[in-house]
């Protein structure tokens, strides 16, 4: 009998799990994507016509960014995204010719002009806002329909550096100046395939102007009075629990 391997197996952005949220094992396939570290790992695509085996479910990845560890749902980040490059990039973006991919990189190689397409990170910016020692700024997605407020975010754009994408985004976003910018942390978030670069900045000047399509409400809370925000387990929630659980322990 062939040797069984972990298996992320993605119908879109949801994964086969047991009843426990365990990952399956399963026979490799020539066609399966091989993590390269530890235990045998593979990831793979449930494709349209194939049945769910009985004892498994999709559930949605976002859904297990709270049932996971930090950890865990890297590595299902990682698979995930790793499955959509090879999915986009079929074909050779200098010549249009079929692509391979590599034997021992993670790339896609064009045998015609010899092009090497390699995973791609997108870059974005993710802030926390504070005014004085007590209030943080939240705002609502316009898309949203929940009543959950998050925090001002958006895309490095080409050129400019992740301090200027906080104040960019923020001056477009809600109308404010910044002050004292500093990197917090990152999070590997693959919907598609971004990492979110956290920073805290202090307010310093301006008032509230929403850019609407973008943004339907926007506010600054008191730390004990917040509304509802982004669930455990995201990067947002847990620049909120950093900022606010201090101020509130003392």
């Amino acid at each position: 009998m062939s040797q069984l391997s972990i298996a992320y197996i993605f119908h879109h952005h949801q994964l086969l799990v047991d009843e426990h949220y365990q990952l399956p094992q399963v026979e490799v396939l020539a066609t399966d994507l091989t993590f390269h570290a530890g235990d045998q790992v593979i990831a793979r695509d449930l494709m349209e016509h194939e049945p769910i085996p009985a004892h498994l479910q999709l559930v949605p990845i976002r859904q297990l960014i709270s049932l996971w560890s930090v950890d865990e749902f890297q590595r299902a980040s990682r698979a995930v995204q790793l499955l959509e490059w090879r999915r986009n990039h079929k074909f050779c973006s200098h010549c249009g010719h079929e692509t391979h991919v590599h034997a021992t990189e993670y790339a896609m190689v064009c045998p015609a002009c010899g092009y090497h397409q390699y995973p791609r990170v997108q870059p974005c910016i993710i802030t926390i806002i504070t005014k004085g020692q007590d209030e943080v700024l939240l705002a609502k997605n316009a898309n949203n329909k929940s009543n959950m407020y998050g925090l001002i975010a958006g895309f490095v754009e080409v050129g400019e550096t992740l301090e200027e994408a906080v104040q960019r985004e923020t001056l477009e976003e809600v109308g404010l100046k910044l002050k004292n910018i500093r990197y917090m942390s990152s999070q590997p978030w693959p919907f598609p395939s971004n990492l979110m670069i956290a920073f805290q900045a202090e307010y310093e000047s301006g008032e509230i102007q929403l850019q609407e399509e973008e943004i339907s409400d926007a506010q600054f809370f008191k730390f004990d009075q917040l509304p509802e925000i982004p669930f455990q387990g995201s990067i947002a929630h847990s620049m909120i629990m950093q900022i606010i659980q201090p101020a509130t322990n003392t």
